[in-house]
């Protein structure tokens, strides 16, 4: 890790390359001097190998990632992390305790986002994940003290990857019917009065809109 805001050398010699993000400092929400703490002692922590292993397959197939309407959130998801390894490299204060539940919490959507179109996905399940390793009333805890409603946010996030296929032309060849249940929602009709509620407008026209754009 470089600090963009202080003098760095940064070099190698004989054949390689090298991938990397950048995250505004104003987006990690941690004072200079913690991030600054931290630059030496990053490969100590435990997070160390996780966002690395990360940063090299974001970078390695953001093609492919951007082109997935599942993947969206993953610049909050990245930030989340980067915020955890700086604040797990220092010492143990407030800074590390709140970036840590956030970063849990930023683990746990991206979990969700993965496994959206599958049926089975409900908060049990999440929260036994193999990166959570929480009970269920924790789940709800550390969703609950982030101000949304898991339930909730998991049929909007199911809303929107069905509007953004629905308005792909490309995606004419599936029925609605389809779409929706491949979106987690068994009742096509249920599914209508959902989509419209949230956006005012039926998977149909959606659908039409589309058609008239290709």
């Amino acid at each position: 890790m470089m600090d963009h805001s202080a003098p760095y050398d940064y070099a190698w010699s004989g054949a390689g390359a090298s991938r990397c993000i950048q995250v505004p400092l104003d987006q990690l929400t941690l004072p200079v001097d913690v991030v600054r703490r931290a630059l030496p002692h990053l490969t100590a922590s435990p997070l160390y190998p996780m966002v690395t292993d990360h940063i090299a397959h974001l970078t390695g197939t953001i093609d492919d990632l951007l082109d997935d309407p599942a993947s969206a959130g993953l610049e909050e998801i990245t930030i989340g992390l980067t915020r955890a390894l700086v604040a797990s490299a220092v010492r143990q204060d407030h800074h590390t305790r709140t970036v840590l539940a956030e970063t849990r919490l930023a683990q746990i959507r991206a979990y969700v986002r993965r496994h959206l179109t599958e049926p089975d996905l409900r908060p049990a399940r999440i929260a036994a994940a193999a990166a959570h390793h929480i009970s269920e009333r924790h789940l709800y805890k550390l969703c609950a003290q982030a101000g949304f409603s898991l339930n909730r946010w998991i049929i909007e996030q199911r809303l929107e990857g069905a509007r953004e296929e629905l308005a792909r032309s490309s995606s004419s060849s599936r029925t609605i019917a389809a779409v929706a249940r491949h979106w987690g929602f068994s009742d096509p009709t249920h599914f209508s009065h959902r989509f419209k509620d949230a956006y005012g407008i039926s998977p149909r026209d959606v659908r039409a809109a589309a058609h008239e754009k290709s």
